[in-house]
């Protein structure tokens, strides 16, 4: 008996002493890798008695930006839940997942499991803002051509707000190349181009919109396009390559400015320093859904709505629409272009999805062009974005059909690439470019981190010779190699026998050779709200809206049919700065 009790009581000891050492025991922190929208992410996880303690990224690529709120309030809601179980932040789905697998990972390796989300935990306080509040002035839409408004209007006096309904500010002006056309601005001379002007850059962009643009319109662009260069320069800080220009197609002049980075994010990063040093409020996840109008038709002020309560914004000097375009509203885009289908995904932020142009219209706007629809011709047939290291085509990577052969000028307007690209085998091509252009491209310097998320893809690889080429894409060698060769003969400006090449083929003898598959995607909608010259919205009869003025993908007729590349940024800077400028004289 007595034995029997010394068992029991070894036993007890046993599981007591083990319970205490589960108890007692020391945080676990473990590493784990997900794949963002640009590649791996990696996070230290903290672990104490199978809930998270902390998350730290330890190395990430994605843009600092459009994953800022996924690095703080997704990753602060994981740990409160103690769960990955969770809604993805809208406009940054791939890097919220990136987050979510690497925190997974760590947790598998740390032998956690994590259950589902507490509810509680998830819920978030609304935040403490006043139900109604007057300003000067209003701007709707947090990008580009809003941030230009804002500023402008800020640093002419008057009490600005602005609004953006997704929960990260940038929208499509952040996702960009950002590139910026400048007739006449401090880079051409270097470059050898004396000879270029804002009249010449009005005429290309005409003659690239068919005809269809308005050409007051246009002028006020092209002609206050390098003083608005010069604001993004030495205002804003935005940093320019001192040394490089983008050639677009459809351009006679090589004019686009490139920021450092070659995307958005210089930008959108110096537009928000400089709203926080001015202490603008930027309201993230606030829609506008209602313009309110007065009895004698002025528009003066916005309804909106954040997490279901209702919010009304007053302006003494009026509204600035600034919300983007409908390209990633995919009923809309066939509604008015039904070319444009299910074949296709768009490179469009989330946010663009049009709803503000029928609160416009509502208000007595005219909308034109709708109908008008481009698509980029170099995109990840995955997710539909620009595949921006495919970009070296400007730098004389080419074009190639299934059957290994060139089919269109590489640097074509992008709507006649896109349709070229859908008239051949299975609706893609491949971009082929090697280390000669690649050493030459900054374009490939800056997006080499895309190598590693497109070939983990398996839309790209990296060949030592044309046959590795073949291999990959399944084209004819012998047809590839003929190509090839045949470029090779006709390098140089003005030597392209076949497609006219207007920079000059580059040589292709010599690897290494990198390829990507590349589909179009929807990319912009040129049509929009009617504006005049004063970035005033206009009705159906020709009348301006007192109070409400629309800039950039929001309006409607700056491009017409098509807009070339560099002039969504010039567009959006110059008139968001007419707009705020208007906006603030109407308030005093």
């Amino acid at each position: 008996m007595q034995f029997k009790k010394s068992i029991i009581t070894a036993a007890a000891a046993l599981a007591f002493g083990a319970a205490s050492a589960s108890l007692f025991a020391a945080p676990v922190t473990a590493e784990g890798t997900g794949v963002g929208k640009h590649g791996d992410l990696t996070v230290a996880v903290t672990f104490d008695n199978g809930r998270i303690q902390d998350i730290k990224v330890v190395s990430s690529k994605e843009n600092p930006i459009l994953a800022k709120k996924v690095f703080t309030e997704l990753k602060d809601t994981i740990i409160a839940a103690n769960s990955t179980d969770l809604d993805m932040i809208s406009g940054a789905t791939f890097s919220s997942k990136g987050l979510i697998d690497a925190v997974n990972d760590a947790a598998k390796k740390a032998g956690v499991t994590l259950g589902k989300a507490d509810k509680k935990a998830v819920k978030k306080a609304a935040k403490a803002l006043p139900k109604n509040a007057t300003y000067d002035v209003v701007v709707i839409g947090a990008g580009g051509a809003g941030f230009s408004a804002a500023i402008t209007a800020k640093a002419a006096g008057a009490n600005v707000v602005l609004l953006e309904k997704m929960p990260t500010v940038g929208g499509n002006s952040l996702i960009s190349g950002a590139e910026m056309n400048v007739a006449g601005n401090w880079v051409q001379p270097k470059l050898g181009i004396t000879d270029d002007s804002a009249e010449l850059h009005a005429k290309d962009t005409f003659k690239g919109g068919d005809g269809k643009g308005d050409m007051k319109v246009i002028n006020v662009m092209t002609h206050n396009a390098l003083d608005a260069a010069k604001w993004c320069r030495d205002y804003l800080k935005v940093n320019f390559e001192a040394d490089n220009l983008f050639f677009f197609g459809g351009h006679s002049r090589k004019r686009a400015l490139i920021p450092f980075g070659h995307t958005g994010t210089e930008f959108i990063t110096k537009f928000q320093a400089k709203a926080d040093e001015l202490g603008i409020p930027v309201i993230t996840n606030m829609k506008a859904e209602e313009l309110i109008k007065d009895k004698d038709g002025r528009v003066t002020g916005v309804k909106a709505t954040m997490n279901g309560e209702e919010y009304t914004f007053n302006a003494k000097g009026g509204i600035v629409l600034a919300t983007g375009g409908f390209g990633a509203n995919k009923e809309m885009v066939k509604k008015y272009n039904p070319k444009i289908d299910e074949r296709f995904k768009t490179t469009d932020a989330p946010g663009t999805t049009g709803e503000a142009l029928y609160m416009a219209e509502r208000a007595g706007a005219e909308l034109v062009n709708m109908g008008y629809i481009q698509t980029y011709p170099i995109c990840d047939p995955i997710s539909g974005v620009i595949e921006l290291i495919a970009d070296a085509r400007f730098d004389g990577a080419v074009l190639l059909n299934q059957e290994g052969k060139r089919f269109v000028e590489e640097l074509q307007r992008r709507d006649v690439i896109s349709h070229a690209i859908l008239d051949q085998t299975g609706g893609y091509c491949w971009v082929l470019w090697n280390d000669n252009i690649g050493k030459i491209s900054n374009t490939v310097k800056e997006h080499a981190n895309e190598y590693e998320a497109f070939t983990k893809q398996g839309i790209m690889t990296t060949c030592d010779d044309l046959k590795c080429v073949a291999d990959f894409t399944k084209m004819p060698f012998d047809q590839l190699q003929a190509t090839v060769n045949r470029v090779n003969s006709m390098t140089g400006k003005g030597n392209d026998k076949d497609f006219n090449h207007r920079a000059g083929l580059m040589d292709l003898s010599q690897g290494k050779y990198y390829v990507v598959k590349a589909v179009p995607s929807t990319h912009h909608t040129m049509g929009g709200v009617r504006i005049n010259e004063k970035a005033e919205v206009v009705t159906k009869d020709g009348k301006t809206i007192p109070g409400l003025w629309a800039a950039g993908e929001v309006t409607g007729v700056t491009h017409g049919t098509n807009r070339l590349g560099g002039n969504a940024y010039t567009d959006i800077i110059v008139f968001g700065r007419i707009a705020g400028a208007a906006a603030a004289a109407a308030a005093k």
